[in-house]
């Protein structure tokens, strides 16, 4: 049985047929789910966030970059909902404040920048966090890296099984995403194997590399399937990770990323600088690999007017 979930994203979510320079492309237009908490965030959350109600919590705690859309759709969302929004951020302070940040403090969440050593160690960090409130008697859940474990998974086991019979009529063969902590991917890969479907599933590294990526995904659909007793069986090697369109690192946006998002947005499709741009680069030079190759799109829109200068 999988977890519970309280409805919050706004779908299905519909898929979209562009024409790029005389090519037919499929775009799964996830980056409609909310406004606020646009993007693959939302569809994630959802099941923390009953989790959070069921445990009578009072304060929402996670982690992520500044430009964290992430940190800022559970910042949101916590308000929406009632709790307190915590959130630890890998960074300095920028001012002026821009994009997700700006929005964070908007929300009036509780911020703790912290450096790249630090960050190493945030799952601790933020455990530290929840005991020290827990013993002044206030109720805490914790939220995963991008909402990446055996519980925010099934929001793209989600999205693999609304896009279903899209994929069976289309003859869909490859779906791309990018991968910035693993959950996401993670899904998607799950929901194919639900369903019986011979279906690839392509992530494009935005951070790390696919050693890393390897390991963690493995990982995440381990303890899902032992947690849930599923009927799955998979190999690591089935895994599809390119790791050659992250650039200088993450949240470094580079020339022929900023040339595709301009290009995208006269179709009214905005990619974003962090996470979208450099995965539809790295689906546009790979999908040549397959027959008929589906985009995710996971939003992203507010991280772009933290990046101006590079436009």
């Amino acid at each position: 049985m999988r977890p519970q979930k309280i409805n919050l994203a706004l779908t299905p979510t519909p898929v979209e047929e562009f024409d790029l320079e005389g090519e037919k492309i499929f775009i799964k237009r996830d980056d409609l789910t909310e406004l606020l908490a646009s993007g693959n965030k939302i569809r994630k959350l959802e099941y923390f966030f009953f989790k959070a109600k069921e445990e009578k919590c009072e304060k929402v705690v996670t982690c992520g970059g500044i430009q964290s859309n992430h940190a800022r759709a559970t910042a949101y969302l916590s308000r929406k909902l009632g709790f307190k929004p915590v959130l630890f951020l890998r960074g300095e302070s920028e001012k002026p404040y821009d994009g997700n940040l700006f929005l964070n403090y908007l929300f009036d969440a509780e911020i703790h920048f912290v450096n790249s050593e630090q960050y190493k160690k945030i799952d601790t960090i933020m455990e530290e966090y929840k005991n020290y409130c827990e013993k002044r008697g206030e109720r805490v859940i914790v939220i995963p890296e991008g909402g990446s474990d055996e519980i925010g998974l099934w929001g793209y086991v989600d999205a693999l099984f609304e896009m279903e019979n899209f994929i069976i009529e289309k003859k869909i063969d490859s779906i791309f995403c990018a991968v910035g902590s693993g959950g996401t991917y993670a899904g998607l890969f799950l929901g194919a194997k639900l369903l019986g479907l011979n279906l690839k599933i392509c992530g494009i590294l935005v951070t790390r590399n696919k050693e890393y990526f390897t390991k963690k995904i493995k990982n995440i659909l381990e303890r899902t399937i032992e947690k849930y007793n599923l009927p799955v069986k998979f190999d690591s090697t089935e895994f599809i990770l390119y790791e050659n369109y992250i650039g200088e690192g993450y949240a470094i946006p580079y020339n022929e990323e900023i040339e595709l998002i301009k290009k995208l947005s006269k179709k009214g499709i905005i990619l974003d600088p962090v996470y979208t741009g450099k995965a539809f680069h790295g689906f546009l030079k790979e999908k040549k690999n397959f027959n008929n190759s589906l985009f995710l799109h996971t939003g992203g829109i507010f991280s772009v007017f933290a990046f101006k200068e590079y436009f």
